[in-house]
């Protein structure tokens, strides 16, 4: 499957060059005929395509090749975008490995609009997106304004969004089987501008969780306690599969979610470069925290080419009934009592991320542009079954063209 979602990338990128290129040497821009046109447009567009990879050695591939475009209008203050992405995921895990099922390719198509109209110091905006695999379903709609101060020096942002996700089974009718989630968001912003140079930017945003988020095909393997003591991080399939009792459970996960979120944003542009730093602190009704730091240093070299170097710091706590080894009590008839709330997700436990890489765009005449990113990506699972660690690399290649 590597070699396929390989020719699916090149595949991508191929089309995108297609598309754009002719497109955006389509007329001179030294043209006069061009630049009278330019000067009496009404309308601005762009379009993009890109493709990216993701690989990690737990035998997880994702190739996602995306559509995107614009449309506005400077002078009547409209504009209009759209989006459109397929995610091709192969997973062989180790997770799947310990329920002794095969290894599976699944497709995500996915599609958003998005519009905003600005008149003068006010703006509001609107969203709408859908997701659809072969076991989940996901909408969402949203709405948002802006109001800019002492002559744009101070932004105010609103923002309110609705999603509703159903996880089912492949080749099972949502109404058959399916697991709803509703989400609610609300999202605060201020930006400032501090100086020529610096602008700063605070963002609190609340999301409010309700229905199950346990995931229909994890399996969670109970252990007896004197059996749990054995089990350590990054136990291998063999071992759980020895130590643990016969039953194994569905995952079962609280069914009220509420998370917080708190992001502080930092530019400043210097002769030659902008450094952008970010962080996120969050925290929520699991018991869960978590701290995201993201430093950025674009560097200008000369007028068509920018490089940038990245690095980025995520760690957080596990949820408050986390546990490794999930342990029941058993009774002298053999009888088990399963917990309520059960997890094999070691994503809800502790753990920390470090990403660095970095990448290149390149202005190809006055309406191009090609961009390269590449990251890696090393996690650190601190309390978890069956791996401590995982590494990742990410890659994405992406060619804009802009109209007028």
């Amino acid at each position: 499957m590597v070699f396929k979602h390989r020719e699916i990338a090149l595949l991508s990128a191929l089309l995108a060059s297609i598309v754009l290129l002719p497109l955006s040497y389509a007329e001179d821009p030294k043209a006069p005929a061009a630049a009278k046109r330019r000067a009496t447009s009404s309308l601005d567009a762009s379009a993009s395509a890109e493709t990216s990879v993701y690989l990690d050695d737990t035998h997880v591939e994702v190739v996602t090749p995306t559509i995107a475009g614009t449309i506005k209008s400077p002078t009547a203050g409209w504009s209009l975008s759209g989006r459109y992405l397929v995610d091709v995921v192969t997973a062989a895990s180790a997770d799947i490995v310990a329920t002794a099922s095969p290894p599976w390719t699944e497709v995500r198509h996915a599609g958003s609009l998005e519009g905003a109209y600005e008149k003068g110091d006010l703006g509001v905006g609107a969203h709408a997106s859908i997701s659809r695999e072969p076991d989940y379903r996901s909408l969402s709609a949203g709405l948002h304004g802006t109001l800019d101060l002492a002559q744009k020096n101070y932004g105010l942002l609103l923002g309110y969004a609705f999603r509703h996700d159903t996880a089912g089974r492949a080749g099972t009718p949502f109404d058959v089987f399916g697991w709803t989630l509703q989400r609610h968001d609300v999202n605060v912003g201020l930006t400032i501008v501090v100086n020529r140079s610096t602008i700063g930017a605070l963002q609190l945003d609340a999301m409010f969780e309700r229905g199950n988020q346990a995931k229909p095909y994890r399996y969670v393997p109970l252990f007896a306690a004197e059996d749990a003591e054995q089990v350590s991080a990054g136990a291998s399939v063999e071992l759980v599969s020895a130590l643990r009792l016969h039953a194994r459970p569905l995952e079962a996960l609280p069914l009220v979610r509420d998370r917080f979120a708190l992001t502080g944003r930092l530019a400043h542009r210097r002769a030659g470069g902008t450094l952008r730093l970010e962080e996120r602190l969050y925290t929520d009704t699991w018991g869960m925290a978590a701290s995201t730091t993201d430093v950025r240093y674009s560097i200008d070299i000369g007028r068509f080419v920018t490089v940038w170097p990245r690095l980025r710091f995520h760690a957080q706590t596990g949820a408050d009934f986390w546990q490794r080894a999930t342990v029941v009590s058993v009774a002298e008839d053999g009888a088990i009592t399963i917990p309520a709330v059960r997890t094999g997700d070691r994503e809800l436990g502790p753990l920390w991320t470090l990403t660095g890489g970095g990448g290149v765009s390149v202005k190809l005449g006055a309406r191009f542009t090609a961009s390269f990113q590449i990251d890696g990506v090393f996690t650190h699972y601190l309390d978890a079954l069956y791996l401590t660690r995982r590494n990742a690399l990410f890659s994405a290649l992406a060619l804009q063209a802009a109209f007028d």
